[in-house]
């Protein structure tokens, strides 16, 4: 990854170059999107927001002639610039100017809400929608035995209620990869260790947690809020991030092996929901008592 960052860094023709062929990849390989969307952090970060836009603009004419060439369409192009690159500038900018991640990660989830509005500005039926969309999956799977087809009418109908919020909830979270990886990639180049001291130290605002407490009553007491349920999944990935971070602080502060890191992320792939539930419910506890001060405390005492 560090011998990418740097080719990325030796010029306008090398990041444009890795920015778009990466983006033509993620069309098969959708991973791969992340290292398009992350060179133009990554130059935001460096050099600022003009050489941002620049970047983005000729790896979007390349990105243009590379789709128009394979796939007879520029569209794709068009795409990852307004929905991807063009927020990852917004953040990287952000970042760049406050020196806070923290205060980035929350504005990404601003991108999330915009996402949501947009969906219901020009979705009469959101709910409708989406089951519109998962009826050919649906179908799969009766056809396939895999499910009853009484249970998988009850189980879309129950998706479709919460698709927007995941969603939008999804596409922001994607953005924040993005924008980690090329906070990374300069703290490799540049500032080593610098990315690995902001993460542990992420913490969302103690003002975020009311209204998701909030966010959370209502949902509890209302089954058809489907606008607070929304609002509450868009909260979710910040909690969750939080919760990651105090796992990174906790092994830090007490040197434990990278071993230990490792099992985590390998349980949050193997205990899905439960474990992202649990993480995130530690998040989101930690902007109520702050778990990473009160070790700080216990450790000098």
């Amino acid at each position: 990854m560090q011998s990418l960052a740097s080719f990325t860094m030796r010029g306008r023709s090398q990041v444009t170059l890795v920015a778009a062929a990466s983006a033509m990849l993620s069309l098969i390989l959708p991973l791969v999107g992340l290292i398009s969307s992350a060179t133009i952090v990554l130059v935001t970060l460096r050099k600022g927001a003009e050489e941002g836009l620049i970047v983005g603009a000729f790896a979007g004419f390349a990105g243009g002639l590379l789709a128009f060439a394979a796939l007879g369409s520029p569209l794709p192009a068009v795409g990852f610039v307004m929905m991807l690159w063009l927020p990852v500038w917004v953040l990287g900018l952000v970042l760049r100017q406050t020196r806070s991640l923290a205060l980035t990660v929350q504005v990404a989830a601003l991108f999330g809400l915009l996402v949501v509005a947009g969906i219901r500005l020009f979705t009469p039926d959101p709910a409708a929608y989406w089951m519109e969309l998962l009826e050919p999956v649906r179908r799969s799977l009766v056809g396939s035995s895999v499910i009853d087809a009484a249970v998988s009418e009850q189980l879309v109908v129950q998706a479709a209620r919460w698709m927007t919020g995941a969603f939008a909830a999804t596409f922001y979270f994607q953005l924040l990869l993005a924008l980690f990886l090329g906070r990374w990639w300069q703290a490799l180049l540049y500032n080593p260790g610098g990315f690995a001291a902001e993460f542990r130290a992420l913490r969302v605002r103690s003002g975020v947690a009311y209204p998701a407490l909030g966010l959370v009553v209502v949902v509890l007491l209302l089954d058809e809020a489907m606008s607070a349920t929304e609002l509450l999944l868009l909260l979710v990935p910040l909690f969750f991030l939080q919760g990651v971070a105090i796992v990174h602080s906790l092994a830090h502060a007490y040197s434990a092996h990278r071993g230990w890191l490792i099992g985590f992320y390998g349980l949050l792939l193997l205990a899905m929901p439960y474990a992202e539930i649990l993480v995130t419910g530690v998040g989101f506890l930690d902007s109520w008592v702050d778990l990473r001060a009160r070790v700080a405390v216990r450790k000098k005492g």
